[in-house]
């Protein structure tokens, strides 16, 4: 194997890792809605860099990025009221093991296109991963608010990379196509800030420090993973990507001492199994 594979596997395990970060720190932080208005506006400090450094889109993009900036507005909503409810461990892997099995369910739907009986099985293993995380009440499951929220979550996740799946494709410029993405971001943070303006003149150093640093993690990821894209098959990054959700999963146990720890990681480990499986027979 030569060095472009591992160069970019290397940067797809860096997005994933980074991507399970700053979902972390949504969850983790004191103020989790004002966090999340810091890290859109990390996405915004990102989106002017790219703005002025990189060609605007094609005129045939705009309105996915008009898409796409109105569902991620839902995606972040429905995101905080997942770890409002519910566990990073249970949260993550049901939000991002979903979204790949809609895609591929969408595809069949809508786009005509027909999964191999071996695909078919890929999006039976996830939904066991997925059901494992769910099942049970208490401490020992997650509740019927925190379930819907991160079937919520995935949904939007699903929509928003088949927006800017097309979107990126015709935009002639991609790099100028996610600055323009993240840029309109300011919308998210706008709302966001100007809702809790009261409580930013005693925000702590170190929230403010988080949350940029979220966005600018968040943004890095996404940019990771479209780069690596440019340089290794699609398939292939799109699996190694979804690492991520074991990353989620441990830092929940590790960290947040999420429990029960065996079942969490166990069933982490199923959705992203199956995810692999969907992307190589698909």
């Amino acid at each position: 194997m030569g060095e472009t594979p591992f160069f970019a596997l290397s940067l797809v395990l860096t997005a994933a890792i980074l991507h399970a970060v700053w979902n972390a720190l949504i969850k983790g932080a004191s103020d989790r809605l004002l966090t999340l208005g810091l890290i859109a506006s990390g996405h915004v400090m990102v989106g002017v860099a790219l703005i002025v450094l990189y060609a605007p889109p094609a005129p045939a993009a705009w309105p996915y990025i008009a898409a796409s900036t109105v569902i991620h507005f839902f995606y972040y909503w429905f995101l905080l009221n997942s770890y409002r409810l519910g566990d990073l461990s249970h949260v993550y892997p049901i939000s991002r093991g979903i979204a790949p099995v809609l895609i591929s369910l969408g595809a069949v739907l809508f786009a005509g296109e027909n999964l191999a009986p071996a695909a078919w099985g890929a999006v039976f293993v996830v939904s066991f991963g997925i059901i494992i995380l769910a099942w049970g009440g208490g401490r020992d499951g997650m509740g019927t608010k925190a379930l819907g929220a991160a079937l919520l979550t995935g949904t939007m996740i699903a929509t928003y990379s088949v927006v800017d799946g097309i979107g990126v494709r015709v935009s002639g410029s991609p790099l100028g196509y996610i600055g323009w993405l993240f840029f309109f971001e300011i919308y998210v943070a706008g709302f966001i800030l100007w809702r809790q303006r009261a409580k930013l003149s005693t925000l702590p150093a170190r929230t403010w420090g988080l949350g940029v640093l979220g966005g600018l993690l968040s943004a890095a990821a996404y940019g990771l993973v479209i780069f690596a894209k440019n340089i290794a098959p699609f398939g292939a990054v799109s699996a190694v990507r979804e690492s991520s959700v074991i990353v989620a999963a441990l830092i929940g146990v590790l960290i947040f001492g999420e429990r029960p720890w065996a079942k969490r990681l166990v069933a982490a480990l199923i959705v992203v199994a199956g995810i692999v499986l969907l992307i190589i027979f698909s």
